[in-house]
């Protein structure tokens, strides 16, 4: 297999053991030896060469792009090939008119809205890593933007694909919606690469609002910030980011981006709008805010105080990791219904603190999704064993509320145990027909989501 590669792609194809480890690593808390081999692919063609050349041989394929996945999702758990999509990366039709764009699969969010940024439109799902496209949609993504945007599923209109053979597929159109067939473009986005590999997607995108106004606000509990939370949502109040911050999330992004913020629970938001609309907006939260104890609401309506606020957001989990040099985190999220977040969060920030293990939360809590991060010595297997216990106890709490054992990251690895909690043997069993029906020799990123 590798000296077929080597033909066809010469020296894209690496077989460099530094090479390999780059592309058998991502965040998660795994150690899984490398994949044999890692080519860097820049067209769908050659995706397509290189997927038929594994499928004649029974050689796994694992598709990568930026590498910050956080379940496992891009270990060579059976060996293989890593398919690296990162040069993949031309905007391939911006469509202004009808508000879409086609893009191949490794373009990242934040260049994509640099290629936008003369066109009054934006593309918003962000799910704070600077992901490749290909990814946010292999793992069905979403972020800070969700609560008003949508996530990855609702944003992506159409794809082309490599299917398990090597063959060329393309789903959806650039229109709106469609009633034609099967849909095949749902199929694949959060398929985590095990169906084939995105090459190609068309995304809609959205008009940049008049005015962004965001601000923040500290409270005395994580409980007095989630039930501000569920009070905007509740009303109705057309917010686009309300993300939350514990304790420990705050103290690690002070230290680590220099900020001053008050060190204790914090709500970060955003609003979308006219200049009037943003405005009454954010006054209306913070009258919600006031009755459960909010303080120090600050207002940041300049490019460059927004940015500074949310640079920090996205810097909480590499901040979070500094707290305890050395460490690796154990990270987890769920989502629920807006109406048991407390419940939810209060629960879980109990049974963390009462284990001992250093940890953070951050959440996109206007729509029920939150992460926790256990920080453990890889060194001390006991702490790695607190870290999956707490995190098996979360995600029963979050099924026993009614939803669900990960509101985006996807299974990857770490959650397969907890999907088969989930959905049930009778789905799990349709999902594996699904599979054998399109990939029946499993190469395609074998071992994710469920056993076969």
């Amino acid at each position: 297999m590798i000296e077929a590669l080597q033909t066809a792609l010469g020296p894209r194809c690496s077989t460099a053991r530094a090479v390999r480890e780059q592309h058998g690593r991502d965040e998660s808390p795994f150690d899984v030896p490398p994949p044999e081999a890692v080519v860097y692919c820049e067209s769908t063609e050659e995706v397509s060469q290189v997927v038929a050349l594994a499928a004649q041989r029974g050689v796994p394929v694992i598709p990568f792009g930026a590498g910050s996945s956080l379940e496992g999702h891009l270990l060579a758990v059976q060996g293989g090939v890593s398919i690296d999509l990162s040069r993949m990366n031309r905007v391939l039709r911006i469509d202004a008119q009808d508000q879409t764009v086609t893009v191949q699969a490794g373009v990242t969010r934040m260049q994509l809205n640099r290629e936008l940024k003369d066109t009054g439109l934006f593309f918003p799902i962000d799910p704070g890593a600077d992901a490749t496209l290909g990814g946010m949609a292999a793992t069905r993504a979403s972020g800070t933007n969700a609560v008003r945007y949508g996530t990855m599923r609702e944003n992506v209109l159409g794809l082309t694909v490599v299917t398990a053979d090597g063959s060329v597929i393309k789903t959806g159109t650039r229109a709106r919606k469609s009633s034609a067939g099967y849909d095949l473009t749902r199929l694949f986005v959060g398929s985590e690469g095990t169906l084939g590999v995105m090459c190609e997607i068309t995304l809609k995108l959205y008009p940049v609002p008049e005015s962004i106004t965001a601000a923040v606000c500290s409270f005395p509990s994580v409980d007095a910030a989630v039930q501000t939370t569920i009070q905007v949502i509740q009303l109705g109040v057309p917010i686009a980011r309300v993300e939350l911050l514990d304790v420990n999330s705050v103290r690690a992004v002070n230290a680590h981006d220099k900020l001053g913020l008050k060190e204790s629970p914090m709500l970060l938001m955003e609003f979308h709008g006219s200049p009037a609309s943003t405005t009454e907006q954010a006054q209306t939260v913070q009258e919600i805010a006031h009755d459960f104890g909010g303080q120090a609401f600050e207002w940041a309506s300049t490019p460059e105080e927004r940015t500074r606020l949310w640079t920090a957001r996205h810097h909480a989990y590499f901040a979070a990791l500094q707290t305890k040099p050395g460490c690796r985190s154990v990270t987890t999220d769920t989502c629920v219904p807006i109406s048991r977040l407390a419940e939810c969060i209060n629960e879980t920030v109990a049974e963390a603190d009462a284990s001992g293990l250093p940890y953070f939360i951050v959440g996109h809590v206007g729509d029920g999704n939150f992460h926790v991060g256990y920080l453990i010595d890889p060194g001390q297997p006991q702490e790695r064993e607190t870290a999956e216990r707490l995190n098996a106890q979360l995600v029963a709490r979050a099924l026993r509320l009614e939803g669900t054992c990960t509101g985006e990251h996807g299974i990857g690895l770490h959650k397969q145990g907890f999907l088969l909690d989930e959905a049930g043997e009778g789905a799990l069993s349709l999902m594996r027909s699904i599979k054998r029906a399109l990939d029946p020799h499993n190469v395609m990123n074998p071992g994710k989501i469920f056993q076969l």
